[in-house]
Parts: C-alpha cells; sequence; structure tokens
C-alpha cells in the first residue's frame, strides 16, 4: 500500500478588502480584513469539530499553506487551535498570477478591455495576452504540491492546504482529472471564503492512488447566514 495521507482539505483564505471591492487579487501579498479575519476564526473552530475532535483515530495533522499574508493567516488561524503545529509555507500552493491584471477592479477590466475581458470570461484565454499564468500551469503545480506532501505528511495524518479560489479550481480538477474532458477548466466554480474541499486517496491494484471527492465548498453553519460577510 502506498503511504500517503488520511484525507487532504483545501481551505480558501477568509474575505480580503480586494474581494469586497471585486478586485482580482492573484500573487499581491493583500492581508485579510476584519471580516475576514473573524470568518476563519469561525471556520477553524469548525474544522476542528468535524475533523479532528470527530476523528480521534487520526494521530496526526499537517498544515501547508501559501506563503502570502491571507492565505498564512487563515492557516494560522487553524494551527492557534490546536497543539504544537505551525503551518509551513509553499510557494507552489500560491494563488494564480494574473500578470498586469492583479489588483484592478473586475469592472475596471471589463470597461478598459472588453473583448479580452469577455473572452476571460467565456475562458478563451483573454488574460493571458496580459501576463496571466496559464490555468494549466496552475493546475500542474497545484498537483505537484499536493502529491509530494501527502506522502511527506505520513500515512496517520490529515493534510491541510490552505490557499485560494483560482489555486483550488484548477488544481482540483487537474488532480481528478476534469480537465482532460474540459480543458477551459470551467467546470468547477471557485470557493467561498474560509471554505474547504475534503478529499481522500484510494490505492489502486497497481500502487497508483485515485482520488476521491467527499465535499466541496464546505463551511461552517454560520457560512449559511447573513453574519457571514456582515461587516465587523
Amino acid at each position: 500500500m502506498t503511504n500517503h495521507v488520511r484525507s487532504v482539505f483545501l481551505i480558501r483564505h477568509g474575505r480580503t478588502s480586494y474581494n469586497a471591492a471585486h478586485k482580482l487579487q492573484g500573487q499581491v501579498d493583500i492581508p485579510l480584513d476584519a471580516v475576514g479575519e473573524w470568518q476563519v476564526k469561525q471556520t477553524a473552530a469548525a474544522l476542528k469539530s468535524l475533523y479532528v475532535d470527530r476523528r480521534q483515530e487520526i494521530n496526526h495533522r499537517f498544515i501547508v499553506c501559501s506563503d502570502l499574508k491571507r492565505a498564512h493567516a487563515t492557516a494560522q488561524a487553524f494551527a492557534d487551535v490546536l497543539d504544537g503545529i505551525e503551518p509551513v509555507d509553499d510557494r507552489r500552493v500560491r494563488e494564480r498570477s494574473f500578470g498586469d491584471w492583479d489588483g484592478h477592479a473586475v469592472a475596471e477590466l471589463a470597461e478598459r478591455y472588453p473583448e479580452d475581458f469577455r473572452s476571460w470570461m467565456e475562458s478563451r484565454g483573454g488574460e493571458l495576452k496580459y501576463g496571466a499564468e496559464p490555468k494549466e500551469a496552475v493546475g500542474k503545480r497545484g498537483v505537484e504540491a499536493l502529491e509530494d506532501w501527502s506522502t511527506r505528511a505520513g500515512d496517520d495524518t490529515d493534510l491541510f492546504v490552505f490557499s485560494h479560489g483560482a489555486w483550488i479550481a484548477q488544481t482540483l480538477q487537474t488532480l481528478l482529472g476534469i480537465s482532460a474532458i474540459d480543458p477551459t477548466f470551467s467546470t468547477v466554480v471557485s470557493l467561498r471564503n474560509a471554505h474547504w474541499v475534503r478529499l481522500v486517496p484510494m490505492d489502486n491494484p497497481d500502487g497508483t492512488v485515485r482520488w476521491r471527492l467527499l465535499d466541496y465548498n464546505h463551511g461552517p453553519a454560520i457560512a449559511d447566514t447573513d453574519e457571514w460577510e456582515r461587516e465587523r
């Protein structure tokens, strides 16, 4: 049997001021805003309750995160409710770069570059003209990171990876083989802030691993109320 973790969680960071203003963050290193700081505490508590306190058969947890502030702070909130675990930064888990579009409001891009913006919205690659990282490249580095950490973290371990919306969507579609069927990477919508994906590995007879999706866009119960986005 392959040596790998029991399950993998992919968690999107909490809200930032760029999220609230509908700006493309990409690799701009923007911190959580007050709402995001509150959200990640709710998510940390929910993750602990659901997957730590109720999974006593698992002895270890391992936390990996993007080195960008918003993802690291989200990971740290979870680490703070556990004992003796600190997040490990990994640049492979960074958000997709949108090149020259990073940091710009979506409405501004639609006005300044109408045809290329429409092409991007329709998954035809209009953003690539401005130096955006290809979706295939994001998915490739994401899968490389997951395959690496899912074996390095140990076989009696749950792996928690704190990252970003586009990274999670493109990594997940690559990992599950969806991108081979839909190369536009438009099958999966982006996660809400501070929500997560849960995956479990299965061993194939030939020694390879097949990944199965258990949860998608899962969040704390309070995320389904108006409290989730209330200004703080």
